[in-house]
């Protein structure tokens, strides 16, 4: 609610409903048992209440949206093995279909704690944006690092779209690179509860302090996180009053 850019966010209109309310209708298209709005404001409970939403109250000091889930895990009783989704409250365009694929990782990933998703990046423009996080895949499609630096980096072709495939041309020895496209993290996440409970309670990592993203707390105390690669770009959040009319002209 008190989001610097756009006062009230949660409550702010979408064709007569409030964006949460948008956001949990989506997320309940995704085939999840139970849809529930963690939130620390008596305003945006109440707007649940009045369209029928699931709601649970979660402190107001939470560092992150993993702590306020993990409160929230608690409250509901979950079973250690539950999947739990982590959907924005500012995404009311949020594919349900991608809210079940990052869900259903964790059932094809035993040894993983958490899921997630990325997409294929296609200008240097957001390779090299620090607001656009990176990542880089190990063999079994989990992720080896985050970062708002350009990963991974090619030695040899800097600055280059080497993954267009014209490296290839001009480099013969990188032909294996040709159509490796760097990928952009998309911001959501499946947990298992009983991890996500204890996440909490890990020690804040360096890289995480350095880099401010919390997930790689997760990958310091050797949690694995599965990805699953989406062939496109989500729909937008809204952060702005510019992102909010986009998105009103969406629905209209």
């Amino acid at each position: 609610m008190a989001s610097s850019r756009l006062a009230n966010k949660p409550l702010a209109d979408i064709a007569g409903l409030p964006m949460v309310v948008r956001v949990a209708q989506r997320a309940a298209q995704s085939g999840a048992l139970r849809t529930v709005v963690a939130a620390d404001d008596v305003r945006i409970l109440q707007a649940c209440a009045e369209h029928g939403i699931e709601a649970i109250a979660t402190r107001a000091d939470h560092a992150s949206g993993s702590d306020r889930l993990a409160e929230a895990c608690v409250a509901l009783g979950l079973d250690a093995d539950d999947v739990v989704v982590n959907v924005q409250g500012d995404e009311p365009l949020i594919d349900p279909q991608l809210v079940h694929s990052v869900a259903a990782l964790l059932a094809r990933q035993p040894g993983a704690s958490m899921g997630t998703a990325a997409h294929a990046i296609a200008s240097l423009d957001e390779f090299h944006n620090p607001n656009v996080v990176k990542l880089v895949l190990d063999a079994s499609g989990c992720a080896s690092y985050f970062s708002r630096a350009p990963i991974p980096w090619t030695r040899d072709l800097r600055g280059s779209d080497w993954w267009n495939g014209a490296a290839a041309e001009a480099q013969p020895r990188v032909t294996a690179l040709a159509g490796f496209a760097p990928l952009r993290h998309i911001g959501i996440y499946s947990y298992r509860a009983g991890f996500l409970r204890a996440y909490p309670t890990l020690p804040q990592a360096p890289t995480e302090a350095i880099e401010q993203l919390e997930q790689l707390r997760a990958l310091w105390h050797g949690h694995r996180i599965a990805v699953h690669l989406a062939e496109d770009a989500p729909g937008p959040g809204v952060d702005t009053q510019e992102d909010l009319e986009r998105v009103r002209a969406r629905f209209a």
